[in-house]
């Protein structure tokens, strides 16, 4: 129940200021999702190859950064780490926008800018994830969430449909551009945050290392957390397996605009918009670990449409938005356990190591989209995402969050 001291979280201005960060932000990624890959594909001819691993070097440095990030990130105020992030990003893709006005983009730089980027939206995502508790109380998580996550999905809508009519009326130049801006607006409002945040906890002498391992053996050592991880893992590693090769197949090998991609997506951020509404009422319909793995359950079979999309994009693309739906309703329920059986001074340690393994997932699943488009062809790709996606309810069926409420 809301009291004098807790204030609707949206009048809340911390969590206010953090929200409007965070909802354009998302939309200018959204805008980036789309038009990096295009650009590639349109300006530099780029193929199959190397669109998957453009899109794995996205995600795939949290494989060598993510526990360190996490072990760092808890030993300094997060807050200094976005607003830096968001500048650093906005600088990076600045100069994809500059270097192609200049006749001078290559994939090397397309590459490293991928590198780079991701370094930047692992620190911003662990420190991000590691201030909700602090902002707005444990008692308030879910519903904290359920606005963040939800807002989020509705800036994927107006992105990604917003970047396919922006890069056939502007190019896709232009809305890289765009988003870079969007990180600098986040950072605008990030430093408006007028809570203050408490210091961490000194470790004199306490190496790296160790804080490290005690994140890892936390994360392992509870059967909760490791069914989240097993479940987000198969997710994050089918996701990318169906959609990494779409600029190719949809523009280039079918020939349609590249709105239609902009909508096929666009679709999907709908999806995860009414799964992340509605989370809360079917949590509380189910029980909020029952309903995890019953929404897994009811949407499974549809993943084994999206690999239809060159017979007909639309179905394909209503089948996603289905399986996007569970993903909207995962991000926040599980979210939130995460949040919920985690210690403060561990957050960053948590969040650092399941990162790595959602984050890492995402990432080999790029490079997995790539060798099976080269090889087997872009079909084969997504047969194989579209199987994993349809038995990723199981960790959580065989977990004890099966019985939660």
């Amino acid at each position: 129940m809301t009291t004098a001291a807790q204030p609707p979280l949206l009048r809340d201005p911390s969590f206010r200021n953090l929200y409007l960060a965070s909802a354009v932000s998302q939309f200018g990624t959204q805008v980036g999702y789309v038009a990096m890959p295009l650009l590639a594909v349109i300006a530099l001819d780029a193929g199959p190859g190397e669109v998957g691993l453009l899109s794995a070097l996205t995600t795939i440095t949290v494989l060598v950064l993510g526990l360190p990030a996490g072990a760092w990130v808890d030993r300094v105020r997060r807050r200094p780490v976005m607003i830096a992030t968001d500048l650093v990003r906005a600088a990076l893709l600045v100069s994809v926008t500059v270097t192609w006005w200049l006749d001078a983009l290559t994939m090397t730089q397309l590459y490293g800018v991928a590198i780079a980027t991701g370094v930047g939206t692992l620190f911003f995502d662990v420190a991000s994830q590691s201030t909700v508790p602090h902002l707005v109380g444990r008692d308030r998580l879910t519903a904290a969430n359920s606005v963040l996550v939800g807002t989020n999905a509705a800036m994927d809508v107006g992105g990604r449909s917003s970047a396919g009519v922006l890069v056939a009326l502007a190019g896709a130049p232009v809305a890289i551009l765009l988003d870079a801006l969007t990180y600098l607006w986040s950072a605008v409002w990030l430093r408006r945050i007028s809570k203050p945040e408490p210091a961490p906890d000194p470790v004199p002498g306490e190496r790296l290392g160790r804080q490290i391992g005690e994140g890892v053996r936390f994360l392992f050592g509870n059967r909760v957390l490791t069914a989240i991880a097993a479940q987000g893992g198969m997710t994050n590693l089918a996701f990318p397996l169906c959609s990494t090769l779409l600029p190719v197949l949809l523009v280039d090998e079918l020939g349609h605009p590249a709105w239609v991609l902009g909508a096929y997506l666009a679709i999907g951020g709908l999806g995860v918009l009414a799964g992340s509404s509605t989370a809360h009422l079917i949590g509380r319909r189910f029980g909020h670990g029952r309903a995890v793995w019953i929404v897994g359950l009811a949407t499974a079979p549809f993943a084994l449409l999206v690999p239809f999309v060159g017979w007909s994009v639309w179905i394909s693309a209503a089948a996603w938005s289905i399986l996007s739906f569970r993903t909207g309703v995962n991000n926040v329920l599980l979210v939130s356990f995460r949040q919920k059986v985690t210690p403060d001074p561990m957050l960053g340690r948590m969040n650092a190591t399941m990162r790595l393994i959602l984050m890492g997932a995402v990432g080999v699943g790029g490079l997995l989209a790539g060798l099976l488009g080269e090889v087997w062809g872009i079909g084969t790709a997504m047969w194989a995402g579209a199987a994993l996606m349809a038995l990723s309810w199981m960790p959580i069926w065989l977990s004890p969050l099966r019985h939660e409420v």
